[in-house]
């Protein structure tokens, strides 16, 4: 039988795809463990109407799903920060990269309830899912209620199983998965209480980007790799400069997404941002660039004044203004500052590892979901 600290190293190549691979292993071994830990105190007792529990759904959501991204850093930066797969430090790699993936599911639940989003990856948002499950059930009460608790729920049991899967790592590595851990949802405070201030200044845009997206997504998978593997202080911290600019730049595209992004590659509507009044960079760059009628269209923005068939014309007008190349510019030069941090004379990084974190960097910046 195999103990929680064994992960699998099928015979495939050195690369990050062996990584996913013992993830998702990793990941389906935890959540039948939670399967049986959740049958044994339910006792029997029904899902009612649910077509299947809370640690099943869990499971359709995560194991096999999503574009890995985080795993890939974590990877990398494990490569470059000395680590060498089959040891003892990898099997810490494929713990913390499993509760990344985990984490991340977490707060794409919440942060869909939060904005009331009703699709993600090309599917109904949990909280949607649930209250069709409401309904078609003819369930007693309020069925998008339901869907919100549900789904609540459903993110709360993510991040407890993404805490157990960290639980008996190193102190170290625990300490950044708390920072991680603050800097997401102090990023996600900052994001909606700046969507309801109707903040359009660059520095707060900026350090909401760094914070809720860039931070959990980009460096600290980056750092919690380097730190898997033991790596030196001057590794870590070229990592760690790696990480934030190019954090900063996922993020940027991630903006650019939520205005101009095709929904049938994002999976999620397009132009939810602005009709969110998301504090981004985006929206801060378009308030310093419009003029006239858009200018007032962008002053709709947060207000009951805003319809959602305005969306489309007030993203084509902020394209217009420029403010599509000037994100393309900004995340070229992030980007190219990232790398740099890599080649730097003082730093000394696994070349193959640095290769194959230029490759997932390049395809993260300029991803087109």
């Amino acid at each position: 039988m195999l103990q929680r600290s064994e992960v699998p190293t099928p015979q495939i190549p050195d690369t990050a795809d062996r990584a996913i691979v013992d993830v998702d292993a990793l990941l389906a071994r935890e959540l039948a463990t939670l399967t049986q830990e959740w049958e044994r105190h339910l006792d029997g007792l029904a899902t009612d109407v649910l077509p299947d529990d809370l640690p099943g759904w869990l499971t359709g959501l995560l194991v096999g799903r999503g574009k890995r991204l985080r795993v890939r850093l974590a990877y990398w930066g494990f490569l470059a920060g000395g680590g060498q797969p089959g040891t003892p430090c990898y099997h810490r790699l494929i713990r913390v990269a499993a509760a990344l993936e985990t984490l991340h599911l977490f707060a794409l639940i919440h942060d869909d309830v939060m904005d009331e989003s009703d699709s993600r990856r090309g599917r109904p948002s949990a909280h949607c899912e649930a209250a069709t499950w409401h309904d078609a059930a003819g369930a007693a009460g309020d069925g998008e209620v339901f869907g919100r608790n549900l789904a609540i729920l459903l993110g709360d049991l993510a991040h407890m199983l993404a805490d157990r899967l960290v639980g008996d790592l190193p102190a170290g590595l625990r300490t950044i998965w708390f920072a991680l851990n603050i800097e997401l949802m102090a990023g996600q405070r900052a994001d909606l209480t700046g969507a309801a201030a109707r903040r359009r200044d660059r520095r707060h845009a900026q350090h909401v980007a760094r914070l809720k997206s860039g931070g959990y997504t980009v460096t600290r998978p980056l750092q919690l790799g380097a730190a898997a593997a033991d790596a030196g202080p001057g590794a870590t911290a070229a990592l760690l400069a790696c990480g934030e600019r190019l954090g900063y730049a996922f993020a940027l595209r991630d903006d650019y997404l939520g205005v101009w992004g095709d929904p049938g590659v994002t999976g999620k509507p397009a132009g939810d941002d602005l009709f969110e009044a998301k504090p981004t960079v985006l929206l801060s760059l378009a308030a310093e660039r419009l003029t006239g009628e858009a200018a007032s269209l962008l002053a709709a923005v947060g207000t009951p004044a805003l319809r959602r068939e305005d969306v489309p014309r007030l993203a084509i007008a902020i394209r217009e203004a420029g403010v599509a190349e000037e994100l393309d510019r900004l995340i070229a030069e992030e980007f190219d500052a990232a790398m740099a941090c890599l080649t730097a004379p003082d730093v000394t990084l696994d070349p193959d590892a640095v290769a194959g974190l230029r490759t997932t960097a390049r395809a993260a910046v300029w991803r087109h979901a």
